[in-house]
């Protein structure tokens, strides 16, 4: 007499197995260690690991600077082709295509508002937009940012993300360059601060311009900051550059810029300073 009796079970071939949900792991860029991916959106886009800081959009970028509801300004002004650029594609159809996006029109946003309870006129670069390139229609953007700046008697921020000038748009996009430097020059003779945040990367004709001519320059950590990619110096001036070259604390170890300061103690930082500025 057996004591137990094993059942069997027929196995249903057709049942289908729990899927897992895709996207909701990722490799960290730097670590390369596993990371939930609402751990990371829930530390400003940080990696909770290694501290690698991620590129972030210019809309919530401004959302997490801002003390609260904030103005755009200009936000109608976008782009034309001007030189009607053809290459690969048309740059007239890349206009569309972005333009035509949930996201915003140009690769910079322009708004004002209040940073801890200081008015502040603030411009944040969009890379998801050409590569955060500066063409004419960004210069302007700016421009006017320093514009308002002054009218309204507030703080000037500028957070730069972005590849430099627009190729597309040729010698209009290195015009930029002077303009927004002039701009810049009337706000230091209203004797209004400009802080300016360099965020990965931040080359090119930004860097050569208004990124660099800040009342107080800080950086993000391990942002690439540089006019000339490391490659194209290495092929130029047949070396082997020092390690950790045109990144953010190399920068700041050489005095090219003040601090580098983490993204959750960005808006802190900054509300310090313009104590220190307006206070």
């Amino acid at each position: 007499m057996a004591w137990f009796k094993r059942e069997t079970k027929s196995i249903d071939v057709g049942e289908e197995k729990k899927a897992i949900p895709e996207g909701l792991w990722q490799k960290c860029e730097k670590c390369k260690a596993p990371v939930w991916r609402q751990e990371i959106d829930e530390n400003q886009h940080v990696c909770p690991k290694c501290g690698h800081h991620y590129t972030v959009g210019a809309v919530e970028r401004l959302d997490s600077l801002f003390d609260g509801d904030w103005e755009e300004l200009d936000g109608a002004v976008h782009a034309t082709d001007p030189l009607r650029f053809v290459a690969a594609k048309s740059y007239r159809d890349t206009l569309d295509r972005l333009g035509g996006g949930p996201g915003p029109r140009e690769a910079v946003v322009c708004g004002v508002g209040r940073i801890g309870g200081f008015e502040t006129v603030m411009a944040a670069m969009e890379y998801g937009f050409i590569g955060g390139s500066m063409g004419s229609v960004v210069g302007e953007k700016i421009t006017r940012a320093v514009e308002h700046a002054v009218e309204r008697r507030a703080a000037l921020v500028i957070v730069s993300c972005s590849g430099g000038a627009r190729m597309q748009e040729g010698v209009l996009s290195l015009m930029q360059m002077a303009k927004v430097s002039a701009a810049l020059s009337r706000l230091d003779s209203e004797k209004l601060p400009y802080i300016s945040v360099l965020t990965h990367p931040t080359t090119g004709g930004v860097l050569a311009s208004f990124a660099m001519l800040g009342d107080l320059n800080i950086a993000e950590p391990g942002a690439l900051i540089g006019f000339a990619g490391p490659r194209v110096i290495e092929q130029t001036i047949r070396q082997k550059l020092p390690d950790g070259f045109q990144r953010s604390e190399f920068l700041r170890d050489h005095g090219m810029v003040d601090a580098i300061v983490e993204r959750k103690e960005m808006k802190p930082y900054l509300v310090r300073a313009l104590k220190f500025f307006l206070g």
